[in-house]
């Protein structure tokens, strides 16, 4: 795998994305279900590369030499590659150039989220855990790692299922990658057909408060163009270009970040083999990948930023810009290296998964929400709805399409809610973790475990939050 190779792997990357967003911008088909350019771009990758287009032709005496259909096996290696680099990256920028807020006023305004969204997150690992122990593993003889695959396919999306390959693959479960980035697929597409069928039906039995006539979506959404005169300006110029280009310094400011989470991880590797992990103990860290740990680098990154960037050099902004990047890099990637061979074989775990992931978000949403969210549950509750499907992109777009003004703040606590919500789970350490727990300890205590800390987080939403005014909620 030469430089060389990389470079032209990375542009053929960016290449795909412009193809995509034209078939995007001409079939209306992918713009009504808000189908991102990245999923386009990695299926048209997967179906010429070696999953489709190569079977097909390997079929052929004379085309035998193209196994990896229009690709090559150093394109594809490359592919393979991207997604554990690029999620590091994504999640050590989550927190980079933000002013994190009190506790207290993230509880205020986001608590009601904050509980709603970690008992979802926390039902899938134990609904997931729950349908692998009564059917997956006795009928279907399915390793017992697949319990985690709801939650981390479903809350983490695309980048976490893909940045946690090497641990699925070091475990044993090589295939719990390919089935988690089939979920991931799932859940995107399902959290917007079934997010727009709620709103529609919000909108019929009166429980949205703005949005009446779900005919009053937005065009431009759909068709995913800024109009020319509504286009402004993102990211500012912190620094004179003469002296640094303000996108090299913060694409260095992140990779610090992530430097940070590599040096945690190996101290961390260290204090295990001294101490719990020596002498055939139980090993965890190991097997911990480095994402959460980069995040937790971009904190200690943010922390110093403000205690000695007197010129406010870090822009919000620009850090967005290069975590859209890295995340649609990471997307394209990781689903043209999907395999459908691995899914086709486990097609009957894969269906279980789906469906019961699908059921609980759904059901939590619609009987849940309205009782921990005391006021507009319904605006607020359906960005964490589309958050639990797969994307947090999907969770703001379905916000906006009921609260478009921003009047009911939906906007404002979904992301006060991350800082509480991604350390933890969708991503998190939790997220991270689940899959080694689940092979170190078993099935059953994990189970036992995440029924606990669920049913904690329902009573809070009910008992604390739910019996509030709406008057006392930002």
């Amino acid at each position: 795998m030469t430089p060389e190779v990389v470079g032209f792997s990375l542009l053929l990357i960016g290449l795909g994305l412009v193809v995509a967003k034209f078939i995007r911008l001409k079939f209306g088909i992918f713009s009504k279900y808000f189908l991102p350019s990245s999923i386009i771009a990695g299926f048209l990758f997967l179906l010429v590369g070696p999953e489709v287009l190569g079977r097909i032709l390997g079929n052929f005496e004379r085309f035998e030499n193209l196994e990896y259909g229009l690709l090559t096996e150093s394109v594809v290696g490359v592919f393979s590659t991207l997604p554990g680099l690029l999620i590091s990256f994504i999640f050590a920028s989550l927190f980079i150039g933000k002013k994190i807020p009190s506790l207290k006023d993230i509880w205020i305004t986001a608590g009601p989220q904050v509980s709603f969204g970690q008992s979802v997150a926390w039902g899938q690992y134990v609904f997931g855990l729950l349908v692998t122990m009564a059917i997956l593993v006795p009928v279907f003889q399915t390793n017992a790692m697949a319990g985690a695959l709801i939650e981390i396919a479903f809350e983490g999306g695309h980048g976490t299922s893909a940045g946690l390959a090497d641990t699925f693959k070091e475990l044993g479960f090589a295939e719990g990658a390919d089935l988690a980035m089939g979920l991931a697929t799932v859940g995107v597409v399902s959290g917007v057909i079934f997010g727009v069928i709620l709103i529609n039906w919000g909108v019929r039995r009166n429980k949205t408060n703005y949005l009446k006539d779900p005919k009053d979506f937005d065009e431009t959404q759909l068709r995913g163009v800024v109009d020319i005169e509504d286009r402004v300006a993102t990211g500012v110029l912190t620094t004179s270009p003469q002296s640094i280009e303000p996108l090299a310094l913060h694409l260095g400011v992140v990779g610090a970040a992530v430097i940070f989470g590599k040096v945690i991880l190996e101290l961390l590797i260290l204090l295990e083999g001294a101490t719990w992990g020596s002498n055939g103990g139980v090993v965890i860290v190991e097997y911990l990948p480095l994402f959460p740990l980069a995040m937790l680098g971009g904190v200690l990154v943010q922390l110093l930023l403000d205690k000695f960037d007197r010129h406010h050099l870090v822009d919000r902004d620009m850090v967005n810009r290069l975590q859209g990047l890295a995340l649609d890099f990471l997307i394209v990637s990781a689903i043209a290296t999907l395999s459908l061979q691995v899914i086709g074989q486990n097609l009957g775990v894969f269906l279980i998964l789906a469906a019961t992931g699908i059921l609980w978000n759904v059901l939590a949403f619609v009987f849940i929400a309205p009782r921990m969210i005391p006021k507009n549950w319904f605006e607020r509750g359906i960005g964490d709805f589309g958050q639990s499907m797969g994307m947090t992109a999907a969770g703001l777009m379905l916000i906006r399409i009921v609260d478009s003004k921003g009047d009911t703040k939906a906007l404002k606590a979904f992301g006060y809610k991350q800082l509480l919500f991604e350390p933890f789970v969708g991503g998190g350490v939790m997220t991270a973790l689940s899959v080694p727990l689940i092979f170190q300890f078993g099935a059953v205590p994990i189970f036992v475990f995440t029924l606990i800390v669920m049913t904690g987080w329902m009573l809070v939403g009910f008992l604390y939050f739910g019996k509030k005014d709406a008057s006392e909620i930002n």
